[in-house]
């Protein structure tokens, strides 16, 4: 380890933000090279995910709300995402070793210490190692364990550009959906959705047309499945375009997350509960986390279908450890198709 820097940088908190986050609340430091202690892991990152969701972990109040997956960070924590890094050192026993592949939850800087257990050893399953920081995996739990997709479903995916919504487009195709129709927040978008990622069709929220027609003129006969990313507006829409037994599968609020005012962790909306009765739909809210056993098969269905080009990875590769908050602040704006990485 002699070999090693004296020094590395990671992203911190420098302030909560009251609403939406700047580049004022965020701050690149340089700190001393962590040291492993005994029984420890030290681990270089390599890349690391930037998702929408950090900003529930990083705004005021944030430890206020009960049973979310995330800890609140607080002004001079650094931040965390889920990273691919390669390990330096492991403890004997540990079944790691010196140039390993692994992932973890300690994204955001370029050196990471953590214990064995927090680290799973990646092998070849994927043929690229940034893929291990796709969203599709939580696509996949919840068409397969939560809502258990049927051949021929049509199945309406809200936020169909983002991290989930590229992924369990093209996932529901291969599990044997009839229609796939996704959402999203630009005709440039929405083209992309149909043209690159296997969508019949696509829907524009804040377009002219209101989203619940353009809804129904892509799903005539109404829709069997909803993964819902968003909530909001687009779930309203979804309850009346839905099929008698309609399941729905709530996996994210970005309507909330992403609103410009408040902390993100609300996401109001007003639905009629007659629809809800007489079509008798189904509605769950699920985490991927519910299904750990899920995660094998995915990962060996998902390299399967990546090497045959049965499925792509759309994702945006952001080098540098300095242009990292700047990607939250883009992927915050809607401004990319796909997962976003930065590459260090």
């Amino acid at each position: 380890m002699s070999d090693l820097p004296p020094t590395c940088r990671e992203v911190r908190l420098a302030a909560r933000p009251d609403g939406l986050p700047g580049p004022e609340h965020f701050t690149l430091v340089r700190t001393p090279l962590p040291v492993p202690g005994a029984g420890q892991v030290l681990v270089r990152n390599r890349f690391f995910r930037v998702s929408a969701s950090l900003r529930m972990m990083i705004s005021e109040g944030a430890e206020q709300v009960e049973g979310v997956p995330f800890p609140a960070l607080r002004p001079g924590d650094p931040l965390a995402e889920e990273a691919v890094g390669e390990v330096v050192s492991a403890p004997a026993g540990s079944g790691l070793h010196p140039g390993d592949l692994v992932s973890h939850h300690l994204g955001w800087r370029e050196y990471a210490v953590l214990a064995p257990a927090a680290c799973t050893r990646l092998d070849q399953a994927l043929p690229d190692p940034v893929a291990h920081l796709g969203h599709g995996w939580t696509a996949y739990a919840a068409l397969t364990r939560g809502v258990e997709l049927r051949p021929g479903d049509t199945v309406f995916v809200s936020a169909g550009g983002s991290a989930i919504g590229s992924m369990a487009g093209q996932i529901a195709r291969l599990l044997g959906a009839g229609r796939v129709i996704g959402s999203t927040g630009s005709r440039s978008k929405a083209e992309r959705l149909v043209g690159e990622l296997g969508y019949d069709a696509a829907v524009v929220r804040d377009a002219d047309q209101p989203l619940a027609e353009q809804l129904a003129a892509a799903a005539p006969d109404g829709i069997d499945v909803f993964l819902d990313n968003v909530g909001g507006e687009q779930l309203r829409a979804a309850v009346g375009a839905a099929r008698q037994g309609a399941r729905f599968v709530l996996v994210g609020a970005l309507s909330g997350q992403l609103a410009a005012h408040g902390a993100g962790r609300t996401a109001p909306v007003e639905l009629d509960s007659f629809p809800l009765l007489l079509k008798k739909i189904t509605m769950r809210g699920y985490s991927a986390d519910d299904n750990p056993e899920a995660r094998a098969e995915w990962t060996e269905r998902f390299g399967g279908w990546l090497r045959s080009g049965g499925i792509s990875f759309p994702h945006v590769r952001i080098s540098g450890l300095d242009q990292a908050p700047n990607a939250l602040l883009d992927v915050i704006a809607g401004r990319h198709l796909g997962t976003v990485v930065v590459e260090l």
